[in-house]
């Protein structure tokens, strides 16, 4: 990924660092007003991430930042660019999409940085912009016709409908979804996740990926979804979606996935519904011959999912409550009070060899991923998986 730039490219990208250190997030604000005027772009966006301290747009500030640090070598951003050519997939994203975002940062280049923003420098960012858009549209088709020609693969959006609905706890439900056309389904690889377009009213549709809480097979997908608060795609599939309704799915996508090969023991930790991808990585390894621990964080039993479920599937299951209540069983529920620490992950499992797999809140996964790379445990078997934007590097 050596990038192509003249050596007064470099030079006049590197000299807008300082001011992207210092108004960054005025670009991004700016960006976003200029992008979301535009309906089609607003329609591919979460709207409940541009409010208030949006991470969003904190994530997007970092990335701009980090490209323009790293414009000599930007080589050291592939993980990332993997991470959102991933995600680009899963919310179907087309080339076309990119002009948008071009436009909208030249003029918020411009609208921020007024004088400063001289033709050179939009000059500049311009040849660098479009040649990041283009190593991304270049994957994204790779991924693109990957999913389209794999067994059971398909392009855009597919109609699906919902099977079954299970409520696994007062605010976490279960939904299987077939495909309409009675033809078979992708196999995903377990801890990926699932994009879906509801139609929440007439005028409204959105878009939500959920990670997928089964094995990889050919018939069907299960999600394991919590109801949020104020939830619009949640909200519409625990009230309204009923057994028989029919929704579009895109097809599997998503950088974290487990798989054994190399791997001498893995521990996978979540907190919450962060388990949903836990129990598709269970189902499809277990019995496989690598040594699988699974810890899991939960307010209480009421809050627990599937609890009996990856109890029988993993070769060690411990659960922490950290309010368990009167009816929590103390080695029948749950095994510690309390929260997990990455302290007690690095004293209770084979810090020095075993792969972490981690989903959770975004302060659950910063504690532990932190705190597991300062006992020492190698960054690259540290594998995470974000449900909302990508704010910062762990």
């Amino acid at each position: 990924m050596t990038a192509p730039f003249s050596e007064a490219t470099l030079a006049t990208i590197e000299a807008t660092v300082p001011a992207l250190e210092a108004a960054g997030g005025q670009v991004v604000q700016c960006l976003y007003h200029h992008l979301l005027a535009d309906p089609e772009i607003r329609s591919l966006f979460n709207m409940s991430h541009q409010e208030g301290e949006s991470p969003q747009h904190k994530a997007l500030a970092g990335a701009i930042l980090a490209y323009a640090q790293n414009i000599r070598q930007p080589q050291v951003l592939a993980a990332a660019i993997e991470r959102i050519a991933q995600k680009h997939v899963a919310l179907q994203i087309m080339p076309h999409h990119y002009d948008a975002v071009e436009k909208a940062l030249m003029a918020a280049l411009g609208d921020v940085l007024v004088e400063a923003a001289t033709p050179e420098i939009a000059a500049a960012w311009q040849t660098a912009y479009r040649f990041l858009a283009s190593v991304l549209i270049d994957r994204e088709k790779t991924l693109y016709e990957a999913s389209a020609s794999a067994p059971g693969g398909w392009d855009g959006w597919r109609r699906f409908v919902i099977t079954e609905k299970h409520q696994e706890t007062a605010e976490i439900a279960s939904f299987v979804l077939k495909p309409v056309d009675g033809g078979g389904v992708a196999k995903h690889l377990p801890g990926q996740y699932l994009t879906v377009l509801l139609s929440i009213t007439e005028a409204e549709t959105v878009r939500r990926n959920y990670s997928i809480s089964c094995a990889p097979n050919e018939d069907a997908y299960r999600i394991t979804v919590k109801h949020a608060p104020q939830g619009k795609a949640s909200g519409w599939l625990h009230t309204v979606a009923q057994v028989g309704d029919e929704i579009d799915v895109a097809a599997p996508a998503g950088h974290f996935y487990l798989d054994l090969k190399d791997k001498s023991e893995v521990v996978l930790v979540s907190g919450g519904v962060g388990l949903t991808p836990m129990i598709s990585m269970l189902e499809a390894t277990s019995g496989a011959g690598v040594p699988i621990t699974y810890i899991h964080a939960a307010r209480s039993g009421t809050h627990h999912a599937m609890g009996a479920h990856h109890r029988a599937l993993a070769d060690r299951s411990v659960v922490f409550y950290d309010t368990p209540e009167a009816a929590d069983a103390v080695g029948v529920d749950y095994e510690h009070k309390g929260q997990i620490s990455a302290d007690w992950l690095a004293d209770e499992t084979k810090s020095k060899t075993a792969d972490y797999y981690i989903c959770g809140p975004t302060p659950f996964m910063r504690s532990i991923v932190t705190g597991l790379k300062a006992r020492g445990v190698a960054a690259e078997r540290i594998h995470y998986e974000f449900f909302g934007p990508e704010s910062e590097s762990f």
